[in-house]
């Protein structure tokens, strides 16, 4: 009996054992199955899998085949046709009958026969339009059309940019909100064993105790809060870039806000590093400093938003054009070759040579509008108005580019400010509770003052982390402001 329970215990010993390297295996193995997305890779995804850019790419292939549309209007016009009737009874007329007999009475009629029992026509008809005015307008209007189409492609894909990079750097405060609250139960639990150690030997009271433990109870909550808003905001990340919120947790951010040195983009780790460019933080102004004037003329002649105004008013312009060359004559060239054939009887394809004819026509047609009902003024009044419109809107938006380009100038300097600062109060609160935790285990301080050390280090690490993501932010949108942020290659293909 002794040998048998040695038995079962050599193998649940051996069971458990075998459990835990199995445990100890599968955690890296799950860990490897997450993936590591950079912004440069959620960019790339969002180019691909973005509905919105899908959409604007097949409104862009419409455009090209209106253009095809439109040269069709100038090149030859060739159509041909054929039919086939069969009378099934043939159409009598009645006619005078002294016509076929002198002698017959004057009111005498008879019937006579007109057409054949089968009826075959074909013909072959050709135009060439030589003059119209309204047509050409039409190609120039039609390609600038085109374009209006590519730069909404191009507009689509920096809003898709602008988009992810937002979602991304959401994603990532939220990120450095969770590791920080995780850190600082982490110092409050160390600092509760230190101070239950001390109660025990009388060096602490029982209400820094407590203290301690309601402190610990206040922020475990707020981890769990914190972990909730990063599965949200990469859920919100994912729908960005076309993908299933639903796999939210098996994604991880590149990049560390906390780390990033915005001062010294070489001094920053890889991650960080391409962080910082992708999120347009070097891609506005000159040397991390923009200029607002500067960033304003670039913005007019880059921003999507703008030059699709300015298209628009070009093309507005076009129409108006055409609708004014409805006053211009068109001429045009024309050409057709007709064969009919008539035959009685069992049907015989166009029958015999002589029951065929044939017969050709060519000629030139000119078209002079005179007059219809002032329809055509009421047109042309109807597009000069749509030209006023498009323009009026265009200096709205021009106006508007000024206001957010000397608004988001003047965040991304005051961002630039606050990171440096906000990396000094950090370092600062460092020092401060690393004093505050040493006098309070030599005895000399209290537990209030290292409770205050590790709530204002904590505040200054989120400020700082904080502070980069508004940097980030503002760069972000400025740069989508002026023009550069980025439309790939993919998303223009």
């Amino acid at each position: 009996m002794r040998s048998e329970k040695g038995d079962w215990g050599i193998m649940l010993r051996r069971m458990i054992a075998t459990a835990a390297v199995a445990l100890t295996l599968a955690g890296p193995l799950w860990a490897q199955s997450r993936e590591v997305l950079s912004l440069e890779r959620a960019l790339e995804i969002g180019w691909d899998q973005s509905r919105a850019l899908a959409d604007a790419r097949l409104g862009l292939r419409v455009a090209n085949q209106q253009v095809r549309e439109a040269w069709g209007s100038v090149l030859p016009n060739l159509s041909a046709n054929a039919s086939y009737s069969r009378n099934l009874k043939v159409q009598q007329a009645f006619l005078p009958a002294v016509i076929f007999d002198p002698t017959a009475s004057p009111d005498e009629l008879i019937p006579v026969r007109f057409g054949s029992d089968n009826t075959w026509q074909a013909g072959l008809t050709a135009e060439q339009p030589l003059f119209q005015y309204n047509v050409l307008i039409g190609l120039s209007a039609a390609g600038r059309y085109r374009e209006l189409q590519r730069e909404q492609v191009r507009g689509v894909a920096q809003d898709v940019s602008t988009t992810v990079r937002l979602a991304y750097l959401e994603a990532l405060l939220a990120a450095e909100d969770v590791r920080l609250t995780d850190q600082s139960v982490t110092r409050v639990r160390r600092t509760l064993e230190e101070t239950r150690a001390m109660n025990s030997a009388g060096l602490a009271s029982d209400y820094d105790v407590l203290r301690l433990e309601v402190q610990l109870a206040n922020l475990e909550p707020n981890l769990r809060r914190a972990e909730n808003a990063i599965a949200a905001t990469k859920r919100v990340l994912l729908v960005a870039i076309g993908r299933d919120p639903r796999t939210a947790d098996a994604i991880e951010l590149e990049g560390r806000l906390t780390d990033v040195n915005v001062a010294d983009v070489a001094a920053n780790a890889p991650a960080n590093a391409e962080l910082l460019r992708q999120a347009g933080a070097n891609g506005v102004g000159s040397a991390g400093a923009p200029d607002a004037e500067q960033d304003y003329q670039l913005a007019l002649s880059e921003r999507s938003h703008v030059r699709q105004a300015r298209l628009n008013v070009e093309l507005e312009r076009a129409r108006l054009a055409s609708e004014r060359a409805e006053y211009f004559p068109k001429l045009t060239l024309f050409s057709s070759y007709n064969v009919t054939a008539q035959q009685n009887g069992t049907p015989d394809f166009f029958g015999a040579s002589r029951q065929r004819a044939s017969f050709a026509v060519a000629g030139i047609r000119v078209e002079l509008p005179i007059f219809n009902g002032f329809a055509r003024e009421a047109r042309v009044q109807q597009a000069g108005g749509l030209v006023a419109q498009a323009a009026t809107r265009l200096e709205q938006l021009e106006h508007e580019t000024a206001r957010d380009v000397h608004t988001l100038t003047a965040d991304v300097r005051e961002g630039r400010l606050r990171v440096d600062s906000q990396r000094r109060a950090v370092a600062q609160a460092q020092r401060g509770y690393e004093i505050a935790s040493a006098e309070y285990r030599a005895g000399l301080g209290s537990q209030l003052q290292i409770t205050d050390a590790e709530v204002a280090l904590r505040q200054s690490e989120f400020n700082h982390a904080r502070a980069v993501y508004d940097y980030l932010v503002a760069s972000a949108r400025l740069a989508a402001v002026v023009g550069n942020a980025p439309s790939g290659d993919m998303a223009l293909r």
